[in-house]
């Protein structure tokens, strides 16, 4: 099926609300392709420019804090953008604070909650498909409804295209997206709709059936979705898809204190066996791309777009790209998700990926007992855990650790060994991210627990269960709480967190705190 008979044919959207820290990287790969096939596309990062272009939305507002924050917000949207609103702390957090307040305050009026982070609804619920419905129908109760029916009329009449694709990857932006897919049906019905991204794609490997959704959408998108594209573009998709184009969404500014250029060099996950990950049962597969393919994109990519620092994607990046950013430095900081394995209990090695850009490494510990790894088969050991963070440590790589609390397999006892760990290596952690365990509904596992509905929500991804060792979510949640956040260096830790944006501003304010001070 050709849709496309003109230049200019297709728009693709990525919908609020998501961290407007980086562009979407989703959106430069549909573009890449397309590119690579002779395709021009329109991108619209509707989320950068609602968060970051407001004004004069919540005037009415008498409170002093919100009035305040409101003169404030384009100087705080100033700070975060040069590197001073990082190197300090309490500046930063102050400025996200303010800026929260004025999302929120103009999300408050149409009986929503909203954060450069996160959109909530008080009526709607993004994981039930009859209120995913009532967004389309209703798109003028949604509070950014001003901002994208000037947007999507603007795009109708000057682009006129056949076809346009949201990309949906998080359940912040579910309830936007279709109130915008509906506006574009009420708007344009002949125009050919595409819902694709990472969330649809979990919705779609899911037992039960997802919702068509007919009517609102024409065709629903699992995985990648570049050669679906090309597909309905008419043309003949290569083998190899482009590099990713960031060249449109990068002519406005981020976030951050220079351009952040995310890359994936690979889907999917090449370990593979966690329980419980999605990534197995959703069948997802792994695919990497080749290194030395990855160092050359990353170089034209970089002489492009001129980035400060680069975020690699990948749910790990793999050992082999690894040594070789290791043996080929790239020029600029970079930092990612890695497993804990040889090369990082490796001291010479970690010294490289120093030398070669690495500014931190995000580690999916999970636990501090090594039953509950070896429960998760997770295939980490302690002791090398403690041989990398120290081989990180010392070569001046930051570390973000992530833990995981309520698996099956974890009671009070082994949390607390993970407490005890936490607190005996806390000179070596730089940053925490603390998660109770939510049970994915479509695991293998979950089929030898005694499971419940949370809700009537239909799309939900997740499972309550009974816990077989009684160590339910409100127990964990107050041992966090109580006890493991009150550990007077573990709290330290904490503390120095990007509040909203966490990880992704992280190795900004390591870097921020690093360069010389100017004079």
């Amino acid at each position: 099926m050709n849709l496309i008979e003109g230049a200019m044919g297709i728009v693709l959207i990525h919908p609020p609300v998501s961290k407007p820290s980086e562009p979407p990287a989703g959106l430069a790969r549909l573009a890449g392709s397309l590119k690579l096939h002779g395709i021009d596309c329109t991108m619209i990062d509707a989320n950068r420019e609602i968060l970051l272009n407001r004004n004069g939305d919540v005037a009415a507002v008498q409170d002093t804090w919100t009035r305040r924050a409101e003169r404030n917000y384009k100087r705080h949207i100033h700070l975060l953008s040069q590197w001073s609103g990082y190197a300090d702390h309490a500046r930063y957090t102050r400025a996200v604070s303010d800026l929260n307040r004025v999302l929120d305050a103009a999300a408050g009026t149409a009986g929503a909650s909203m954060s450069l982070a996160d959109y909530q609804d008080s009526d709607l619920s993004p994981v039930r498909s009859r209120d995913l419905v009532r967004a389309a129908e209703q798109p003028e109760r949604n509070p950014f409804y001003a901002y994208f029916s000037r947007r999507l009329f603007e795009v109708l009449d000057q682009e006129g295209p056949h076809l346009i694709g949201f990309s949906l990857n998080y359940l912040s932006q579910a309830l936007s997206t279709f109130a915008m897919m509906g506006l574009v049906r009420r708007l344009a019905p002949r125009i050919h709709i595409v819902l694709g991204g990472s969330l649809v794609t979990s919705w779609m490997s899911r037992p039960e059936k997802l919702p068509a959704f007919e009517g609102l959408v024409d065709e629903l998108v699992a995985g990648p979705g570049e050669e679906r594209l090309v597909r309905l573009a008419g043309a003949v998709p290569r083998t190899e898809p482009g590099p990713p184009d960031y060249t449109s969404l990068f002519a406005s500014p981020y976030l951050a204190p220079g351009r952040i250029l995310p890359y994936s060099a690979s889907s999917g996950c090449y370990w593979n066996r966690c329980t419980f990950c999605p990534e197995r049962f959703e069948k997802t597969g792994y695919a990497g791309r080749p290194p030395r393919q990855v160092i050359q994109e990353l170089q034209t990519l970089i002489e492009q777009s001129d980035p400060i620092l680069i975020h690699l994607l990948d749910n790990a990046v793999s050992p082999a790209l690894l040594r070789t950013i290791a043996e080929h430095p790239l020029p600029l900081a970079w930092y990612g998700f890695a497993r804990v394995g040889s090369e990082l209990a490796d001291p010479d090695f970690c010294r490289a990926l120093k030398r070669a850009g690495c500014v931190m490494l995000q580690l999916g510990l999970e636990s501090g007992d090594q039953a509950v790894l070896e429960a998760l088969d997770k295939g980490i050991h302690l002791e090398e855990v403690r041989r990398a963070l120290t081989n990180l440590k010392d070569s001046g790589i930051a570390t973000y650790a992530y833990f995981l609390f309520g698996t099956p397999a974890e009671n009070l006892a082994s949390a607390r060994r993970t407490m005890a760990f936490v607190r005996e290596n806390a000179h070596l952690l730089d940053y925490l991210n603390l998660a109770v365990f939510n049970l994915p509904a479509a695991s293998p596992e979950a089929l030898s627990l005694e499971t419940f509905d949370f809700s009537e929500a239909d799309l939900s991804l997740y499972k309550g269960f009974i816990h077989p060792q009684g160590w339910e979510r409100g127990v964990v949640r107050q041992f966090l709480d109580k006890e493991f956040k009150r550990e007077k260096v573990i709290a330290a830790i904490l503390r120095r967190d990007p509040p909203v944006f966490t990880s992704n501003h992280a190795p900004l304010c390591v870097m921020a705190r690093r360069r010389p001070i100017s004079r």
